[in-house]
């Protein structure tokens, strides 16, 4: 750890940097200004391929557009952040700065009444939000819950045959397979994945409230909705074409949503595997070096799992507070959302930390198969849900209710269990069917379902 991160005052950029690592680039000041400057490039360029009275950029001056935008380091952003303590006004740092790059150039210098042509600050600040959120989506987010749910396919996989018993309500329930179980997370992260991956991401760029009224008093003639569609698009955001001064942030809330709905997932399964630990299904694999308390030192506590869902609770506070704040503006614009957006990345760190650590709890658990084992034969009276739908097949009156009498309340052993089928009236087939059954065999389609599903996702990965 390095020392200055024993001064900060948030988690993510102190015990926990190295895991938010990957989203610093990205939602860090220096991330936030480097996409606004990029977008100022971007528009620049457009609008010398537009307007009729502009010469064409040539290929030089795009190469070094280009490069402004490609080799932006920290030295740019201070000197940026150096003009901001004049002007106090973040965006309008970022034309300065252009406008002084530009004046370097001979070619360029003569085009600098056109860095921020016909923009209000939201015009810029919104497109980079919008590709911060999609560099975070595609390169952090999406691949660390890809690796999520791949090491939850594979523990799905691994047990997919491996009988346990269920609990509904806590209570001792029809047996399932350890695999399935796993399996049934699988599907629901990677349907959230999916809808999380399809959320389009929205921008606009037409002016101080949304009307072009600058553009077209400018430029009349031309198709300034048009060429603000081309302009998002060529960003790889879809236009929002009807707007206030601000993009709205719908997509946002739908994007937080999604991100929420998978944090719940997750957290699902942290506390069912904690509950697990907690029975002795689950081991976890300890490591020497690790302490798990600071006088027990037997204990290998579910630190990860733990860890995870705080983490998880933290996030889900945060995108559901953005979520409700970030649309709602007063009139055509108030500066409360600005504050708020810059917490994004605070958000989806907290949600990025937790899944390492689910990853990493994951890692370390060891199945107590014997444990299952032992659970399911001191539960025989599970099988009631069998013996009373067999008995209905054959018109048994009151097969439930004869089955409530016989186990409710109760812990049945495999004798008492087969004495009652023995005075059944059903054929003698059902009665071998019924005699057939144990805890662990009565756990219907689990296995075959956890396989077919640890087979489709496994081949959408290679």
């Amino acid at each position: 750890m390095a020392t200055e991160s024993l001064n900060s005052i948030s988690p993510i950029d102190g015990r926990y940097a190295s895991k938010s690592e990957p989203l610093r680039p990205i939602f860090s000041e220096y991330g936030l200004i480097r996409q606004r400057t990029y977008v100022e490039i971007e528009w620049f360029k457009t609008l010398c391929a537009v307007l009729p009275d502009q010469p064409s950029l040539s290929e030089r001056d795009i190469t070094t557009l280009d490069t402004l935008s490609r080799d932006f380091d920290l030295d740019a952003a201070v000197a940026i952040k150096t003009i901001e303590k004049t002007t106090n006004h973040d965006v309008k740092a970022v034309e300065y700065y252009l406008r002084d790059r530009f004046a370097q150039d001979r070619d360029l210098a003569e085009r600098t009444s056109l860095l921020h042509f016909a923009c209000t600050s939201e015009d810029i600040n919104n497109l980079a939000y919008a590709l911060m959120v999609r560099d975070a989506r595609k390169q952090v987010l999406i691949p660390s819950l890809t690796t999520l749910l791949s090491a939850l396919v594979d523990l799905a996989d691994s047990y997919h045959g491996l009988p346990m018993l269920s609990r509904t309500h806590g209570q001792a329930a029809s047996p399932t397979t350890l695999g399935k179980e796993i399996a049934n997370v699988c599907a629901r992260l990677e349907r959230q994945i999916n809808s999380l991956a399809d959320v389009q991401l929205l921008g606009k760029m037409n002016g101080a409230v949304g009307n072009y009224n600058a553009h077209l008093a400018s430029y009349p003639d031309l198709d300034w909705p048009d060429i603000a569609e081309a302009f998002v698009a060529g960003l790889g955001l879809t236009c929002n074409p009807l707007t206030t001064q601000i993009e709205p942030h719908d997509y946002l809330a739908e994007l937080f949503a999604a991100v929420m709905r998978i944090n719940v997932i997750v957290i699902d399964f942290c506390r069912d595997v904690w509950a697990y630990i907690s029975i002795g299904y689950f081991g976890q694999r300890a490591v020497a070096s690790e302490v798990g308390s600071s006088t027990m030192p037997h204990k290998v506590n579910p630190i990860d799992f733990e860890n995870a869902e705080g983490n998880l609770g933290i996030a889900n506070a945060l995108l559901d507070h953005l979520s409700q704040k970030l649309p709602i503006s007063r009139w055509q614009r108030d500066l409360s959302d600005s504050t708020c957006l810059r917490n994004i990345g605070v958000a989806l760190a907290h949600s990025l930390i937790a899944y390492d650590a689910c990853k990493r709890g994951i890692g370390k658990l060891e199945v107590n198969a014997e444990r299952l084992h032992t659970d399911l034969d001191n539960n025989w009276e599970t099988l009631a849900e069998p013996i009373q739908t067999m008995m209905r097949r054959y018109g048994i009156e009151d097969s439930y209710e004869q089955l409530k009498a016989l186990t409710r309340g109760k812990q049945l052993d495999r004798e008492t269990m087969l004495q009652f089928i023995d005075t059944l009236s059903i054929p003698d087939t059902a009665k071998a069917t019924l005699r057939s059954l144990t805890p662990s065999n009565y756990t219907g389609a689990a296995s075959q379902q956890t396989q077919q599903l640890v087979a489709r996702l496994k081949a959408k990965q290679t």
